[in-house]
C-alpha cells in the first residue's frame, strides 16, 4: 500500500505542478480514447454539476452545520479551502493531504489572504497527528475510492479517533454499477492513481455500522445513479 500512497501523492503534485493554482484543470485535457467513451457525456455532466465555484455542496454544509468554535477536519482536503468555500466556514480549518505541492499552495493562500486555520498537514488520511476527539464535524471527499479494504478500514478507524463522541463526517465511495463511475475510475487510472476501491456498499455500510451510525444516505434515495454515493455519518462513541 505505501507504494500507492506515493503514486497518488505523484499524480497529485505532478497536476499542481504542470496546472498550476486552479480547481482540477487537468481533467479539461483528457485524451480522445476517454472522451469518445459512450459513457464520458455522463460522467462529464454530473462532474461539471458538481464543480463547485464558490461553495461547497449545500447539502454537505447543511449536515455538518459549521459554528463558530467547532473545529473542522477535511481529510484529502486537495485545494478546496481555496476553491470550494470553506475559507467562508465559521468553523476552524484542518486540512489533511497526501500531496505536499497541495498542502505548500494550500499555505500560501493562507498567508496571503491572512486566514486563520488551525492546519495544514501533509500525509495520508490513516494516520493524521490530531489528539483522540479533536473534532466537532469532517469531511472525505473523492479519496477513498484510491484504496482497497484494508486501508479503508485503518482510514475508518482513523476518523473514529479523531472525532469527537456525536461528531458528523460526511464521506463518499464509488458506485461502480454506474456508467460515470465506470467512467470516473478508468479516467483515475489515465490520471496515474488507479481506484483499488474493493467493497460493495453493503460490506462498506457493515464495515462501518462499528464506528458511525448512517444518518442519511444517497443508496437510501430511488434510482440514484451517480458516480459515487454519499454518506453522512455520526460519531459512535462514549
Amino acid at each position: 500500500m505505501g507504494s500507492h500512497l506515493e503514486q497518488v501523492a505523484e499524480s497529485y503534485d505532478r497536476c499542481i505542478v504542470e496546472y498550476g493554482n486552479q480547481d482540477a484543470p487537468s481533467y479539461d485535457a483528457l485524451p480522445d480514447y476517454i472522451t469518445s467513451d459512450p459513457d464520458y457525456p455522463m460522467w462529464k455532466a454530473e462532474a461539471d454539476q458538481q464543480s463547485y465555484k464558490s461553495e461547497c455542496r449545500k447539502e454537505i454544509r447543511d449536515f455538518l452545520a459549521p459554528e463558530k468554535g467547532m473545529q473542522f477536519i477535511q481529510l484529502g482536503c486537495s485545494l478546496n479551502l481555496m476553491f470550494k468555500g470553506y475559507d467562508k466556514w465559521p468553523s476552524l480549518y484542518y486540512g489533511v493531504d497526501i500531496s505536499g505541492q497541495t498542502i505548500r499552495l494550500l499555505k500560501d493562500f493562507v498567508k496571503k489572504n491572512k486566514i486563520s486555520v488551525g492546519a495544514l498537514h501533509c500525509g495520508s488520511i490513516h494516520e493524521t497527528p490530531f489528539d483522540d476527539s479533536s473534532f466537532d464535524i469532517g469531511e472525505c471527499i473523492g479519496v477513498l475510492e484510491y484504496y482497497e479494504r484494508a486501508f479503508v478500514l485503518e482510514a475508518i478507524r482513523e476518523f473514529h479517533r479523531i472525532l469527537k463522541p456525536g461528531g458528523r463526517l460526511v464521506l463518499d465511495i464509488p458506485n461502480s454499477e454506474s456508467p460515470s463511475g465506470r467512467m470516473a475510475m478508468r479516467i483515475e487510472g489515465y490520471m496515474g492513481r488507479p481506484d483499488l476501491f474493493d467493497i460493495s456498499p453493503q460490506a462498506f455500510e457493515g464495515m462501518i455500522s462499528e464506528y458511525f451510525e448512517i444518518e442519511a444516505s444517497d443508496r437510501m434515495r430511488a434510482n440514484h445513479t451517480g458516480m459515487m454515493y454519499g454518506y453522512y455519518l455520526k460519531c459512535k462513541k462514549s
